[in-house]
């Protein structure tokens, strides 16, 4: 298995389906929030472009017993989130999950995840064609959404 630089050089992805290079879709700047001792869930944040129409279908990541896609919103000065079946990646359109939106919820963390760790993550797509792409991502862990550029 290879790992292949992306963007800032924090993020490393390997394309585990031979597909043509603008059918991949394309993860940059991933990160996970740092946790207190004695949590057990975190965030995982980051940016999602694809040449082609997209789902994101699922997520994976050996730190957490439960990883789903979540989505929070904020009404009537109430937040809520809730698990979503699939993230749209609409072709040439960047697709940001981040604090307050769109993100991967990780669950069930056995051992808190600190600052600097690099946290492995496994996202599966679903193409137009019914065909699946699963992308390897190692995201950095961190304490908040600080000094990252915006694309």
């Amino acid at each position: 298995m290879s790992f292949k630089p992306l963007c800032s050089g924090l993020l490393f992805a390997t394309v585990l389906v031979a597909l043509p290079a603008a059918a991949q879709p394309v993860v940059t700047d991933a990160w996970v929030r740092s946790m207190a001792p004695g949590a057990t869930v975190s965030g995982a944040y980051l940016h999602i472009k694809s040449a082609t129409p997209m789902k994101l279908t699922r997520a994976e990541s050996p730190v957490a017993g439960l990883v789903e896609l979540h989505n929070m919103t904020m009404k009537d000065g109430v937040m809520s989130m809730k698990a979503m079946d699939f993230v749209d990646i609409p072709a040439n359109k960047m697709v940001d999950l981040k604090p307050g939106g769109m993100h991967v919820m990780l669950m069930k963390v056995a051992k808190p995840i600190a600052k600097g760790d690099k946290v492995p993550l496994t996202l599966t797509f679903e193409g137009a064609d019914k065909k699946t792409v699963v992308v390897k991502v190692e995201a950095i862990a961190q304490e908040k959404d600080t000094g990252r550029h915006q694309h």
